[in-house]
């Protein structure tokens, strides 16, 4: 199985919603909050789908990438969850590298906030890129889908009423 942007960020945030992303088991079409974040892609940039292309590349696709200056923009609705962000697109970076694209660079953007990071990748981070692949395999290769985590996030995630369903008010 290709590993994805999407599972890099996944696995960052919670390891049961990898799992049932990965096991075609998606609840992001019920949610408004994924359809707003899509809107803010849509909608904030409108011009960049002149300049910029969007690139398809071992199984990723980048949002929009500045051949010139070699940057893959990432657009992003809230910054929450930013560690998951920013190693999406470190594995962005890794995934260009490792087809031959050197010198890549790349800018998180969070329109609604009006900010914007800068993300390298650093030796570290490709050897930390090799272990999550590893992790992330083992995770969506295994039978059984991992246990339920209670978190700050899952609140505002798609999959809340599958892994809340049966539980007990507290």
């Amino acid at each position: 199985m290709k590993i994805t942007g999407t599972h890099f960020n996944y696995y960052q945030v919670c390891k049961r919603k990898l799992w049932l992303f990965a096991n075609g088991i998606t609840m992001e079409h019920t949610s408004d909050l994924v359809y707003e974040g899509k809107l803010i892609h849509e909608e904030s940039y409108p011009q960049r789908s002149a300049k910029y292309e969007e690139v398809e590349i071992d199984g990723i696709k980048v949002d929009y990438y500045d051949t010139g200056n070699k940057i893959i923009h990432e657009i992003k609705k809230s910054d929450k969850i930013e560690r998951a962000h920013e190693w999406q697109l470190k594995y962005y970076i890794y995934i260009f590298e490792r087809n031959g694209m050197e010198g890549v660079t790349g800018i998180l953007e969070y329109p609604v906030l009006r900010k914007k990071d800068l993300i390298y990748l650093s030796d570290i981070d490709r050897e930390m890129i090799c272990e999550m692949e590893h992790d992330i395999l083992q995770i969506i290769e295994s039978d059984s889908c991992p246990s339920l985590e209670k978190k700050r996030v899952c609140k505002n995630c798609s999959y809340i009423d599958f892994c809340y369903s049966g539980e007990e008010e507290e």
